[in-house]
């Protein structure tokens, strides 16, 4: 059974691991060296900087579990002005991640969902995203859900 729930400072750590796992799941075979991929991974889901962006008041972050396991995180980031989006009360979509084994269970559509509800119960005018172009599975993915290319 799928439980989203926002996310705060105590996750930060799984937060981070799962950040790590989904992303080389994702997009490790992208790297050449895997001590470049390592290197990125340290980074960008070291726990420190994971629970700096879970303490600014502009993000909000939630997790899903599957059976009561950690198994993705979603991230909104919330007045995220565009310039190619005329208006200014937009808000982000920045991230869902989903482990592999868990992409076929639909968490991946709840964690949008939860997003675009809270979009909709906090009087944003449009939610935005961006992604790579040479992610077919999440570019797809968007599509289905009535995302649309600008």
């Amino acid at each position: 059974m799928v439980e989203i729930r926002k996310a705060d400072i105590n996750d930060a750590k799984i937060i981070a691991h799962l950040g790590r796992t989904t992303f080389n799941e994702a997009f490790g075979h992208l790297f050449r060296e895997h001590k470049d991929l390592q290197e990125y991974l340290t980074i960008t889901f070291s726990n420190s900087k994971i629970e700096s962006s879970l303490l600014k008041p502009e993000n909000v972050f939630w997790m899903a579990f599957w059976n009561g396991m950690p198994v993705g995180y979603a991230k909104l980031k919330l007045n995220s002005v565009s310039n190619f989006i005329d208006s200014s009360n937009i808000c982000q979509l920045q991230k869902i991640y989903v482990l592999d084994e868990y992409l076929s269970m639909k968490i991946g559509l709840n964690l949008q969902r939860t997003i675009l509800k809270e979009a909709c119960n906090r009087n944003f005018e449009i939610i935005w995203l961006s992604v790579w172009n040479g992610n077919a599975r999440a570019i797809k993915f968007y599509e289905r859900n009535s995302f649309k290319k600008l």
